[in-house]
């Protein structure tokens, strides 16, 4: 069981740094709430499929933590709020 918290940790802060990271457009809140939020969302999910399937299949436990940790992430993203920079897709000449 410690093998696989550390992975569902691992899981988490994977999701949170990667949505960070990629996306800073569409998280304006503090990027510890975002890296938080799939931190804790990948535990809790992992743990709760781990004692549902009473230990049996890891590998769907390991899924449910990473499905549980993006979903909770995606409730952060503000997409009506990104500012597009650099170059626009058409050009008026």
């Amino acid at each position: 069981m410690l093998i696989e918290s550390i992975a569902f940790v691992l899981i988490g802060l994977a999701v949170g740094v990667g949505a960070v990271v990629l996306l800073p457009g569409y998280f304006p809140a503090a990027r510890s709430l975002t890296v938080s939020t799939a931190l804790v969302a990948a535990v809790l999910g992992g743990l709760i499929s781990g004692y549902a399937l009473d230990g049996r299949l890891p590998g769907v436990s390991l899924a449910v933590s990473a499905v549980s940790s993006v979903l909770l992430v995606s409730v952060l993203a503000r997409p009506g709020q990104v500012t597009r920079q650099g170059r626009h897709r058409h050009r008026h000449a």
